[in-house]
C-alpha cells in the first residue's frame, strides 16, 4: 500500500477530487470537469471578473493561453504529488497510481520493433481519469498577483489583469511559462 500525508478538507459534498484541498491546490478558478462545469459558468466568472475591475481601471488584459496536448503531457509523479494532498480515500489514491504504472510502448514498422519505452506521462486515451487529471494538475496555478486572476476551463487559462496592474503583464506571462515548463506542458 502507499502512504500519503493528507490534508484537511472543507467537507463539500462534491465528487472527492474536488474537495477543499490544501491552500497551494485550488479547484475554484478551474469550470470544466466540476458540477457547475458549463462553458457558460466560465463566460460568467470572465463576465463579472472584467466588469468588477473596470469598476475601479479604465481598461483590463484579457489573456488566453491554450496548452498543446495537455491531457497527454500529465507527468505521473507530479499528479500523484498532488493527488496525495486531496482529502481522497487511500484506496482510490492507490488505484489511480496503480492505474498510471508499468506502462510501456514500442512501434513496430516494416518489420522493426523500436526499443521499449516507460510511459512516464500522459493518461490512457479515453480513460475517465483524463480530464481529473488535468485538473488536479493544474491546480496550482495561480497568479502572482492578487489583483490578478487566472480563469481555467480544461486546458483554455485566462490570464485577467486589472489596468491598475498593467507592469505585472509580464511577469504574470513568465510565471505562467515557467508552470507550463515545470508541469511539461507546452502553450500553443
Amino acid at each position: 500500500m502507499i502512504t500519503r500525508e493528507v490534508c484537511c478538507c472543507s467537507g463539500i459534498h462534491t465528487h472527492p477530487t474536488l474537495h477543499q484541498p490544501c491552500q497551494s491546490l485550488d479547484f475554484s478558478n478551474q469550470f470544466a470537469f466540476r458540477p457547475s462545469g458549463l462553458t457558460t459558468a466560465v463566460i460568467m466568472a470572465m463576465l463579472h471578473t472584467v466588469c468588477s475591475m473596470l469598476a475601479d481601471n479604465n481598461f483590463v488584459h484579457v489573456f488566453s493561453f491554450d496548452f498543446s496536448k495537455a491531457f497527454d503531457m500529465v507527468r505521473h509523479a507530479l499528479l500523484t504529488s498532488k493527488l496525495a494532498q486531496l482529502a481522497i480515500p487511500d484506496n482510490i489514491y492507490n488505484w489511480v497510481v496503480n492505474f498510471l504504472e508499468n506502462h510501456a510502448h514500442c512501434t513496430k514498422y516494416a518489420g522493426l520493433v523500436s526499443a521499449i519505452a516507460d510511459v512516464k506521462a500522459s493518461t490512457i486515451q479515453g480513460s475517465a481519469i483524463g480530464p481529473t487529471s488535468y485538473a488536479v494538475t493544474a491546480t496550482d496555478l495561480h497568479p502572482l498577483n492578487d489583483h490578478n486572476r487566472i480563469l481555467k476551463f480544461a486546458d483554455d487559462t485566462y490570464l485577467v489583469v486589472p489596468g491598475v496592474a498593467t507592469g505585472m503583464c509580464q511577469n504574470e506571462i513568465k510565471h505562467l511559462h515557467g508552470w507550463a515548463a515545470d508541469n511539461n506542458l507546452k502553450l500553443n
